[in-house]
């Protein structure tokens, strides 16, 4: 039994939720036809991140997608999956590196994991202050990683970082809302 990765899936910009149901069920009738005793795919879904977005004066708590136009599967058999999806008659593909599919790296994988839960893979929003040019990041999924981000949007309450997919570099957001230095949110 090997163990299983997490595999990077492209499909279609919005469709995301979607072709996780599609992913989900074509796997799940490929088990019923196959006699391996562990399942082709343990989960599927969307990395979704935390942010929050003002409406009429009010802030409010808004999901987005970690990274638009892909799923992520997790399977230890990689090549069964790629397979599988070639018989989906919507766009989906397993990413590789030339001949070699790649799961997220481990690291990366692990700060999933750390701020997430298997059925609810949303990463929540981190809250940091700055000192001088300096960015501290108190609370949330950040806290630890500021040198993963590129660049932040105070208006929009995001941070931009980077991310290694399916073996190369990606600028995806992540929710930051940036607090006064003594820490009272309501600025």
């Amino acid at each position: 039994m090997r163990t299983p990765g997490w595999y990077v899936v492209q499909v279609q910009t919005g469709s995301e939720a979607q072709m996780c149901r599609v992913i989900e069920r074509a796997c799940a009738e490929a088990d019923l036809a196959s006699d391996r005793d562990e399942p082709l795919l343990r989960e599927c879904f969307s990395p979704q991140f935390q942010t929050q977005m003002k409406y009429r004066g009010e802030w409010r708590y808004k999901e987005k997608p970690l990274l638009p136009g892909y799923v992520v599967a997790v399977t230890a058999d990689p090549a069964t999956l790629a397979h599988l999806l070639r018989g989906v008659p919507e766009f989906s593909r397993l990413l590789t590196s030339g001949e070699t599919f790649v799961p997220l790296r481990e690291d990366e994988r692990v700060w999933m994991e750390e701020f997430t839960k298997a059925g609810e893979r949303t990463i929540p929003m981190s809250f940091a202050y700055k000192k001088g040019d300096t960015l501290v990041v108190t609370s949330g999924a950040l806290v630890g990683r500021e040198g993963m981000i590129t660049r932040v949007s105070r208006r929009k309450s995001l941070a931009f970082v980077e991310i290694d997919v399916g073996g190369k570099r990606v600028t995806t957001t992540v929710g930051l809302g940036i607090i006064p230095e003594d820490g009272n949110a309501d600025e």
